[in-house]
């Protein structure tokens, strides 16, 4: 027997929770809305999905009419259905989130007037978003902070060539806690995955450090352990 699907009046959207890292502090991508409802608010990049696109081409698309960004390797994280998130009516939003390097990106600039501008806004600093987004962003940026722990998604957000200081910088602020300076370091260095450059820093006042990258392969043939910093408080 053929089964009736009921007829529902809801729409899909999608917003994005694109994090990057710059002069030591963990950032997040807004945009400041020029449309009905929430306007002149700030907002993560979201927008409605076409009736003739996927979701996963719905997300590319609308991160880059707000951003300008492209190619970004986004993955969906989250569903956001409550009934009455949007003041317009049911609108269920798929979440994305991504990590890039902030340094290297082309400028910021959206290509629609739906949005006025996009920028990047330090995370500790974060204004009341609108719609519900600053709860998707606390979603967002719990998944990184679990992720960290067994994951190398750190060097995602650094440059290609980094310090200890900054590597370690950069887990301080996604995990909001300071870190002991010599039992971090003994413990990066202990795993076997940042090979040491005959590099240091360059065009600094200050003593230049040592620079690293980070060996991928040599991290997918020694380590499946969890990067778990519980201890280095």
């Amino acid at each position: 027997m053929e089964v009736t699907l009921p007829t529902f009046n809801s729409v899909f959207s999608i917003d994005c929770v694109i994090f990057g890292f710059e002069a030591g502090e963990l950032k997040i991508l807004l945009i400041e809305r020029n449309q009905e409802p929430f306007k002149d608010w700030l907002a993560l990049p979201g927008y409605i999905v076409e009736q003739d696109e996927s979701i996963d081409d719905a997300a590319e698309r609308i991160l880059y009419e707000l951003t300008g960004l492209r190619d970004l390797h986004m993955q969906q994280f989250h569903t956001f259905g409550e009934v009455n998130r949007h003041p317009q009516g049911r609108v269920i939003t798929v979440a994305y989130y991504a990590l890039i390097r902030i340094n290297g990106q082309k400028e910021l600039r959206p290509v629609t007037q739906y949005a006025r501008k996009a920028f990047w806004h330090p995370v500790n600093e974060l204004p009341k978003l609108a719609f519900d987004h600053t709860e998707i962003f606390e979603t967002g940026f719990n998944k990184i902070r679990r992720r960290l722990n067994y994951q190398p998604i750190a060097f995602e957000l650094l440059p290609e060539k980094f310090t200890l200081t900054q590597l370690q910088s950069l887990y301080e602020a996604v995990l909001n806690k300071k870190l002991d300076k010599r039992n971090f370091r003994k413990k990066m260095l202990s795993y076997g995955f940042l090979k040491e450059l005959d590099e240091k820093q360059k065009g600094v006042s200050y003593r230049a450090a040592k620079l690293y990258k980070f060996d991928r392969r040599k991290y997918a043939k020694i380590f499946n352990n969890e990067l778990n910093l519980d201890k280095v408080s």
